[in-house]
């Protein structure tokens, strides 16, 4: 008795993690509810978005965006520009759009189901990308980030924000992811990088690089 509760136990958080990574359905709606209302959620999105000095006219993009915290963040910052998201869950779409429904409507604010291996076209050059705990899923995550580079101006800027889930996380554990994502970035041809840290538990790692000259290396 005690395998068979263990085993739906282990069958339940298995289930929960796929709908945290690709949430989809009621379940999925939930989970993107939840994400957007936990505070050190929120607080982690408000904080990557304020690094990156988004300007009023920026064009800017977010992979993996959620229920669009940080979407909403820099469509209160680009007033002139064009935020641009893709998420591969149809439920975080809608879930974004509503939470940034007078954006969507001025047409400042463009939501798309897609995913990082086949990137729509956002037309001009980007000034911004931004990825929260995403690019650790990414298939050959230096290649994706190549294929982003191509998508900046040159001297744009990309954020790579990490807070480890995994349990038993540690400040350790922040910092191993946060040299993961210098590597890959540095590989993509990214230079400047820096790190910042907020303060959480576990601590959040956010690794800024510029796009040296607009094109691949």
């Amino acid at each position: 008795m005690q395998s068979t509760g263990t085993s739906l136990k282990q069958r339940a958080i298995r289930y929960l993690v796929r709908q945290a990574h690709h949430p989809q359905g009621i379940v999925g709606w939930a989970v993107g509810w939840m994400f957007a209302h936990r505070p050190s959620n929120r607080q982690r999105n408000v904080w990557a978005v304020s690094l990156l000095d988004v300007q009023p006219t920026d064009r800017v993009l977010e992979v993996g965006f959620g229920p669009g915290v940080a979407i909403a963040e820099f469509a209160a910052r680009a007033t002139r520009g064009h935020v641009f998201g893709i998420d591969h869950s149809q439920a975080m779409v809608r879930q974004a759009a509503r939470r940034s429904a007078a954006a969507v409507r001025a047409g400042r604010v463009h939501l798309t189901c897609a995913s990082v291996e086949q990137l729509p076209s956002f037309g001009d050059p980007l000034d911004v990308i931004l990825a929260v705990n995403s690019a650790g899923f990414w298939p050959d995550p230096v290649e994706r980030l190549r294929e982003l580079r191509r998508l900046l101006r040159p001297a744009g800027r990309i954020a790579l924000v990490s807070q480890p889930r995994c349990p038993g996380a540690t400040r350790d554990t922040t910092a191993q992811a946060a040299q993961e994502l210098q590597d890959v970035l540095t590989r993509a041809g990214f230079t400047h990088l820096r790190v910042e840290t907020l303060e959480l538990d576990p601590p959040v790692a956010c690794v800024i690089a510029d796009n040296p000259t607009g094109m691949s290396s």
